[in-house]
């Protein structure tokens, strides 16, 4: 087995977190994750304890000193009021007047969503991120409550900005040559893959570890950057 942390030199930043979605991979380990380390804290916030969709005002101005933020990364964006989001934004355009060379990233598996704020988003320091864990919609209802997979590429695809991230991740069975075609139009500058790191607690339709090297070495071949965070046997 291959183990990588994603994002292992990114910091959160999380005036905003929790969720609507439901994944059933989410639940036993990201989730799970937040709710302890609330505890641990000794705080009693049911939205964070429950993962409910929420907004902590007071830490706007508290942008961590990383080179990359990983803005809202304990939640999704689309379930953030507008408003709320473009105060976060406000923000990220003061910190960056002292610190013009980070980078934010925004992540949601509604990437339409990010259509109102792209007028507001410093266009050199944001990396827009959506997760496409296949390209088969057929039993993806039984899996999340976002938006299917087709709808979140055409969604992603279409969006006029030039920073673009994809995380396949937990990979579950798909299509090589539609996959392929998808992600080389999206032309993000990286590809993360993982497998479900929770095989014990959720079971997915995986595809096989030599199924996923293959794609990995075409989506290489198309010039694309692939990380791969944890690689190993489906189950």
């Amino acid at each position: 087995m291959k183990k990588t942390r994603m994002y292992s030199d990114v910091k959160t930043w999380n005036p905003f977190l929790g969720c609507h979605y439901e994944c059933v991979y989410c639940k036993p380990s990201f989730q799970r994750v937040i709710a302890n380390f609330t505890k641990l804290r000794g705080s009693d916030c049911s939205g964070c304890l429950n993962y409910t969709p929420h907004e902590h005002p007071e830490r706007l101005k508290k942008i961590p000193s990383a080179k990359t933020i990983f803005a809202f990364g304990n939640g999704d964006i689309a379930f953030a009021k507008p408003e709320f989001v473009k105060k976060a934004i406000d923000q990220i355009r003061k910190h960056l007047e002292r610190c013009p060379h980070k980078q934010f990233y925004f992540q949601t598996r509604q990437p339409k969503c990010l259509e109102q704020y792209l007028d507001d988003f410093p266009k050199s320091n944001v990396i827009l991120i959506t997760t496409l864990e296949t390209n088969r919609d057929e039993g993806h209802n039984k899996v999340s409550k976002a938006p299917l997979p087709s709808k979140r590429y055409e969604e992603f695809k279409n969006l006029a900005w030039e920073r673009k991230t994809v995380t396949i991740e937990p990979i579950i069975e798909f299509d090589h040559d539609i996959f392929l075609d998808w992600i080389v139009n999206i032309n993000p500058e990286t590809v993360w893959i993982g497998y479900n790191s929770r095989p014990k607690s959720v079971q997915l339709n995986e595809p096989s570890l030599e199924k996923t090297k293959e794609f990995i070495e075409a989506l290489r071949k198309n010039n694309i950057v692939v990380k791969e965070k944890e690689m190993r046997e489906s189950i």
